[in-house]
């Protein structure tokens, strides 16, 4: 039988590491539990012992939470080399890291800088490219700790005004604060209880999108529904705000607002029940009534520009892997609609106006490539890029000023000037981390088989002159869901362990957007076991090409790969020595009931769909399939946190007391439960070091390997 443990015992029975000799299955708090309660899903009975854990505030729960959070760090404080680990995050961190230059409507340049270590990125502004920049808004002055972080900075088109949104604690919820552009004076304006949002400009105003204000002490758990926009005039208090568009009839979409630049136009987008979303407009010069241009969520349709009343769309409408398409707002059948850039066999994954051109981000092989077209669509140009990378573009239709950044694996971000006459590339920054040589290391991507015998990317990221001799230390990555793609990216953290003779691999999963909607269609619904089978089978042509073995394998994912973690570990406990689920989706019978959950039904379905749909979900579910019988499960450090309001901590808690009360071997099945701290988005960098020297710590004591000095 489990019982709570005092702190002095707890410490008393650490001190065994991972791979090093027998291990000593520790002792778990006891977590509260109701017995009777339990889920009929047309039949299918589903026991839910752990309930009470859904209540995050209940006193019950809170004692659980101290407790599991003394013994990790008692466990974590036990790992001799955790400080050394910290202080070398630390110094990979402390370099200047500075953002993409973009020329704003005040005529000044503004682009995000950090020195090295501050918690949030400073926003400066300068009035030529070469010039000495001033700081116009620091979120840092904003919280002693950090933990206030810029979402979104939108200037008004005259530059009169700019408005910026913050989170606080990690948090979804919004709040935007407006400024006086030339002084950088605060304005009184003040928003609050806004989310998924950002300030569409519109006159001497914004429209914004909001939920009503939830209820006292259930701000980050109760389910969000009514999402609304609103019209703020500047000078006026929230309370006067004009209700521009709610949908009663669905209360469990998304609303979003974009104006653009000219200000004729206001384009509501609906999301949040289908792969897409709809899309509407009306005429702000005249006052009519809404113009609906796509009724439903069976596609994605995304305006780009607005030139009269033209307006330029990205869509997957008869297109998986998009086109461009041009519709005339005064006939907007789609019979009527004009095709520009046709569909690719790569995905078109962005288009950006820019000085009588269309740049256009293109993905291949999870991938980014750059391309110029002219403005009916003919193609004039590759933009020639470093290697394996992903962009980041920054352009304006009225302007011949063009600037992109580059990142890799092994290359922190590079920033260009591009020359739309000639094609030609201008190196105007490179970013240098002390003590690292990208030259030491090498990318390579490998196409391996999953289980049906579909080919699946994956990069590999390691010192030069690795030996393949199955004994490399791996840290395996993926997501796989939602039509989001896993390109290539520079981490300052990561470098501890490729520095460390680890290979680094991002496989690219079904259910992400590498290869258009039908590769995201291929990890949904019936078929999400795609992306768990395609995740093992990642592991597998590592240990069959010697790259790694069991022993030294470590698998990691956020949210969605929170979930991919979970399950994966539960299909296949022998593939692995350790795995990191972060935050993640661990019940998948009842995600829908907390904040937005009920989003992610396009990709997941919902257990009260169908019988089958609950079958399907039961049958993978981490929470539902965890073993009791014995069964030698890899060393498990389950991240979560107290704010967050996407995957409330109630999926890691659930998942993380089932997993302490099963038999499942004496590895240690840990959870890590931060505080003031939200889904990821806007971590202060002294929560990221903490968190990954965590991480770290957990993983070499459990492979039986410390870093080297």
């Amino acid at each position: 039988m489990k019982k709570s443990l005092g702190i002095g015992m707890i410490v008393a029975i650490l001190g065994l590491t991972g791979s090093c000799g027998s291990q000593q299955k520790l002792q778990y708090p006891e977590a509260p539990t109701d017995a009777n309660v339990s889920d009929d899903y047309e039949g299918l009975v589903v026991a839910d012992i752990y309930r009470p854990l859904e209540n995050d505030t209940a006193a019950a729960t809170l004692e659980w939470v101290k407790k599991e959070n003394a013994l990790t760090e008692s466990y974590l404080k036990g790992i001799p080399y955790r400080d050394k680990i910290k202080k070398r995050l630390t110094d990979l961190n402390n370099y200047k890291k500075t953002g993409l230059l973009s020329k704003k409507k005040d005529g000044n340049y503004y682009y995000f800088e950090n020195d090295g270590l501050k918690n949030q990125s400073v926003l400066y502004r300068k009035k030529t490219t070469d010039g000495e920049g001033e700081v116009f808004l620091d979120p840092n002055t904003l919280s002693e700790d950090g933990t206030v972080a810029l979402q979104g900075v939108m200037m008004s088109n005259d530059g009169k005004y700019t408005a910026y949104v913050i989170s606080r604690s990690g948090s979804d919820w919004n709040e935007i604060f407006v400024l006086d552009t030339e002084s950088g004076a605060l304005l009184e304006d003040h928003i609050e209880w806004a989310k998924f949002t950002g300030a569409a400009w519109d006159g001497n105003g914004f429209y914004y999108s909001s939920y009503p204000k939830p209820e006292d002490g259930k701000e980050f758990s109760n389910a969000n529904e009514n999402h609304q926009i609103y019209y703020h005039a500047i000078g006026t208090p929230q309370s006067e705000d004009k209700l521009i568009y709610e949908d009663k009839e669905h209360p469990l979409h998304f609303h979003s607002a974009y104006v653009p630049e000219s200000e004729d136009y206001l384009f509501v987008v609906a999301s949040g029940e289908g792969n897409g979303n709809s899309l509407m407009y009306k005429n702000l010069k005249n006052g009519g009534d809404w113009v609906t241009i796509e009724p439903s969520q069976d596609y994605e349709i995304g305006v780009i520009d607005v030139t009269g009343s033209k307006a330029l769309v990205l869509t997957n409408y008869n297109a998986p892997n998009n086109r461009v398409m041009q519709i005339d707002l005064n006939k907007p059948d789609k019979k009527n609609w004009k095709e520009i850039i046709p569909e690719r066999k790569e995905v078109i994954k962005g288009v950006y106006p820019a000085g009588g051109r269309l740049l256009v981000q293109i993905e291949q092989d999870a991938s980014d490539r750059l391309y110029e077209y002219d403005p009916d669509g003919l193609l004039i140009r590759e933009i020639t890029l470093p290697s394996y990378g992903s962009i980041g573009i920054s352009a304006d239709k009225d302007s011949d000023e063009v600037y992109y950044s580059f990142t890799s694996f092994t290359s922190p971000s590079r920033q260009y000037s591009l020359d739309l006459k000639t094609g030609e590339s201008t190196l105007i920054h490179q970013t240098e981390v002390g003590g690292f040589n990208p030259d030491d290391y090498v990318t390579e991507q490998v196409f391996y088989p999953s289980s049906d015998g579909t080919q699946i990317p994956m990069f590999l990221t390691y010192k030069k002159g690795l030996e393949k001799n199955g004994q490399n230390p791996v840290y395996l990555y993926g997501y796989g869901g939602f039509n989001i793609s896993l390109t290539p990216g520079f981490s300052p953290n990561r470098l501890l362990w490729l520095e460390n003779g680890g290979i680094y691999a991002q496989a690219n999963l079904r259910g992400g957007s590498e290869y258009g909607e039908e590769w995201h269609q291929a990890g949904t619904k019936m078929n999400k076991k795609n992306v768990f089978n395609d995740f093992i089978s990642a592991a597998e042509y590592l240990i069959a090409n010697k790259y790694t073995s069991p022993d030294y394998l470590t698998i990691e994912g956020g949210s969605n790969g929170g979930l991919l973690v979970g399950a994966t570990v539960n299909m296949r406990p022998d593939l692995f020595k350790v795995a990191i689920p972060r935050v993640g989706v661990m019940d998948m019978m009842r995600y829908h009931l907390f904040t937005i959950g009920w989003n992610w039904a396009s990709d997941f379905g919902r257990s009260d769909d169908s019988r089958e749909m609950a079958e399907y979900l039961y049958s993978y579910s981490p929470l539902h399939n965890i073993k009791n019988d014995g069964t030698v499960y890899p060393a498990i450090l389950v991240t979560t946190a107290d704010h967050d309001d996407r995957v409330v901590p109630a999926h890691s808690f659930k998942y993380a007391a089932m997993l302490q009360a099963s038999d499942t071997g004496d590895a240690p099945k840990l959870i890590r439960i931060d505080s003031k701290a939200g889904h990821g988005g806007g971590k202060p960098i002294s929560k990221v070091i903490d968190e990954y020297a965590d991480i770290y710590s957990f993983i070499f004591n459990n492979i039986g390997m410390e870093p080297k000095e």
